[in-house]
């Protein structure tokens, strides 16, 4: 996906020469008109790359234009403070600037920038996944640039088109505005636009099933993104081609001969570590975590296990990982705001401080308006501060229980804890790698997704700690870190209600879903924080061993619970009697199915 901009030297440079030769010239700059189109320019060139610094430039170059009430640099401004905030999936930031820069430049009569905004505003629709929006807005883009007889804006707004179709699914669409788009980007010598375009186009040949097509198009995107030295755009097309091969390999409807098969395999294998090795070189998360993923998928077929055991785990170590940094990248922001805003208040109070000693006439005047803006200043400050401490003390307690959210926010550290009476649950899905085979890696990540949410939902409700998910196995703990009395009563009511939620789902999706597999154990644990980056609250100790055999034998759809636990709930529950069950290294163990 294209966006609309402003780069004087977009033509000549990319990227970090860019914003070198850029930083080079904003010195020479006067406060005037050129210093804010470099500012502007400055922005522009860290949509990609980094923008919060994008957002820093464009805000400044908005500052300097307003002081200047140049109409221009301002629209141009607010269009950069919204494409960086795009970049960073802000998107109701990201319209709420795009739509400031619109209105300007309809009043100004600039019919080019107008088209600019509209697109612009398509590429957050089309982010948001509000696809009917999107089309829109690049349609009202497209008839202004036909009009202007822009063919940079033309190629720039059917390519996007083309992507949005793909989105919808619609590959017939996509290769008609696609191919559209690459004739006129060949005509203007558009190079990253003709690149983009045979990334498209590959792509909806992949999904018709036309592998040569793909393969034919994706090749010459990829080499072209090597030549320009794009390595974002070069990884995704990598991966593509790498997933095109693996699917060559995989289609039943092609059915390719034991030898081809497994050539398009090992090209499948070769374009997956590139995409891999390289996401991995300039720490793109998203890459790494598509791509491993894929490439765990080809390793699989090769028969190469290990590898895509590996490939696997670190896909969901990535797949954490982005979600977890997100996370903490929003409290880092938030904290950082904070800081800025005490900074400015105590800016603002030495500013009137000033004024206040260097005034004698009005001496009195002053102090008046002194203290009513003062009071003002520190009662907006005040609710923005509150605020904003919400929003990061939310994001917090997403992560940690609440008492021990407290303890690390005033002391900076939180104490591990011996808990004497807690109950420990595991579940695990029974089958879980035959039931991947049977779908697609989007399927299968969509169903724990729903799965895991559900069981959230209900261990909220009975005021259960969830501690983690690894893979397809969930645990969780009560009785910590607020002590509870019922803690195993609580625990088996929230495992009989997955094991219902579970079994009524395999009644309607069959093997679509999964058959759950619970054990719950009761005993003593040490609970506490683990690691210093992207930290998390674990827990520890034979209770929680003892809890993952109880999950190991028992069996789909039932409650396995041991005889610490029965003894607990024997009053309140039915339960049957399994006898004495071997269990791994910790010999044999009375074991109860609860009814």
């Amino acid at each position: 996906m294209y966006l609309f901009g402003t780069s004087p030297c977009a033509a000549r440079l990319q990227g970090q020469a860019l914003i070198d030769s850029l930083l080079k010239e904003l010195p020479k700059a006067k406060d005037d008109t050129n210093n804010v189109k470099v500012l502007n320019a400055l922005s522009y060139a860290y949509v990609n790359i980094d923008p919060a610094q994008g957002i820093k430039y464009g805000q400044s170059a908005l500052d300097m234009a307003e002081k200047l009430d140049w109409k221009k640099g301002i629209a141009i401004a607010n269009g950069m403070v919204g494409v960086n905030n795009m970049s960073r999936s802000d998107y109701p930031k990201a319209l709420e600037y795009a739509l400031k820069s619109l209105k300007i430049n309809e009043a100004l009569g600039d019919k080019k920038a107008v088209a600019g905004n509209y697109g612009n505003i398509a590429n957050i629709y089309n982010n948001q996944e509000n696809y009917n929006s999107a089309l829109d807005y690049y349609s009202k883009a497209l008839k202004i640039f036909e009009e202007l007889g822009s063919k940079e804006g033309i190629a720039i707004t059917l390519g996007n088109i083309g992507n949005t179709y793909n989105n919808l699914n619609n590959y017939d669409k996509n290769l008609e505005y696609s191919m559209r788009a690459l004739k006129i980007a060949e005509e203007v010598n558009n190079k990253h636009g003709m690149a983009s375009d045979l990334g498209n186009i590959s792509s909806a040949y992949a999904s018709l099933h036309n592998y040569p097509k793909a393969l034919e198009y994706g090749l010459r995107a990829i080499k072209m993104f090597e030549d320009l030295g794009n390595k974002n755009d070069l990884i995704a097309n990598l991966g593509n081609i790498g997933a095109c091969y693996l699917a060559m390999a995989r289609d039943s409807i092609v059915a390719q001969p034991p030898n081809e098969k497994k050539e398009s395999l090992r090209l499948a294998l070769d374009y997956l570590n590139r995409a891999v090795s390289l996401a991995k070189e300039i720490g793109d998360l998203d890459y790494l975590q598509t791509y491993s993923l894929h490439l765990s998928e080809a390793q699989k077929e090769t028969g190469d296990y290990a590898g895509a055991l590996e490939s696997y785990q670190q896909y969901v170590i990535m797949h954490d990982s982005v979600f977890g940094s997100a996370n903490k990248i929003k409290i880092i922001e938030l904290e950082r705001k904070r800081e800025q805003d005490v900074k400015n208040l105590v800016l603002a109070k030495k500013h009137d401080e000033r004024i206040f000693f260097m005034t004698g006439i009005a001496l009195l005047l002053l102090v008046i308006l002194f203290v009513l803006r003062n009071y003002n200043l520190q009662k907006r400050s005040n609710k923005l501060l509150a605020g904003e401490k919400k929003r990061s003390d939310d994001l917090l307690l997403n992560i940690l229980p609440v008492e021990v959210a407290d303890e690390l926010k005033e002391k900076g550290t939180a104490a591990a804890k011996y808990f004497e009476n807690v109950t420990v649950m595991f579940t695990d899905f029974v089958g879980f790698t035959k039931a991947g085979e049977k779908m697609t890696p989007q399927q299968l990540v969509d169903e724990l997704h729903s799965c895991f949410k559900a069981f959230d939902e209900i261990i909220r409700k009975h005021k259960i700690e969830k501690i983690k998910t690894v893979g397809d196995a969930y645990l969780a703990v009560c009785g910590l870190p607020i002590a509870n009395a019922k803690h195993a009563t609580a625990m088996v009511n929230a495992a009989r209600e997955i094991a219902s939620f579970m079994t009524e789902r395999r009644k309607k999706l069959g093997e679509k879903t999964f058959e759950v597999r619970i054990g719950i154990h009761s005993g003593n644990v040490v609970a506490g924080i683990v690691g210093v980056i992207k930290f998390s609250y674990d827990i520890w100790g034979d209770t929680v061993n003892t809890a993952a055999r109880m999950e190991e034998k028992s069996e789909a759809g039932r409650v396995n619970i041991s005889q610490t636990t029965y003894d607990l709930v024997k009053d309140e529950f039915e339960c049957t009697y399994r006898g004495e069950i071997e269990a791994k290294n910790k010999g044999v163990l009375k074991m109860y199915f609860v009814g």
